[in-house]
Order: structure tokens, then sequence, then C-alpha cells
């Protein structure tokens, strides 16, 4: 009977602190202004980077480098419009 109740305890006790543990407090969730703001320069930087390979490629010419920049011109301005709806 003495064996029962101390383990009882025993495992009152590990029940009582594992319950008593703190969970870190969840993240706070961005709000949509600031989510348009972070894609709007994810954007702008996958922009940049396109831009500069289509402007450095060493074997395309300049009316081949033309239509791929109206093209990412186009593209991006688009891409642009949508996340200013979505605001």
């Amino acid at each position: 009977m003495r064996q029962y109740l101390i383990s009882t305890l025993f495992v009152l006790g590990l029940a009582m602190n594992v319950s008593a543990q703190k969970h870190p407090p969840v993240p706070p969730h961005p709000s949509k202004s600031e989510m348009v703001n972070i894609k709007m320069q994810e954007l702008t930087k996958k922009y940049n980077t396109e831009k500069k390979l289509i402007l450095n490629h060493p074997l395309a010419t300049k009316q081949m480098k033309r239509d791929q920049m109206k093209a990412l011109n186009e593209r991006f301005a688009t891409e642009k419009r949508l996340l200013r709806q979505a605001k």
C-alpha cells in the first residue's frame, strides 16, 4: 500500500511538472500590409537578379536582350499591380 501511494505521488508530481513547463510564445503574425511589403521586396530582388542575368549574357544579341527585358518588365508590372490590388 505504501509503495502504491509513493508511486502515485511520483507520477502525479511528474505530470504536474510537465504541465507546468512554459511553452514559448507564438511568434506574431505579420499584418497584411507587412506581408505585401515583404513580397514586394522579394519581387524587386528577383527582378534585379533576372535583369542582371539578361544584360550580362555573353551570347545574346542586343535585340534578344531588348525583347527579354520587355517581357520581364511586363511580367514585373503585372505582378506588382496584383500586389497593389491585394493591399
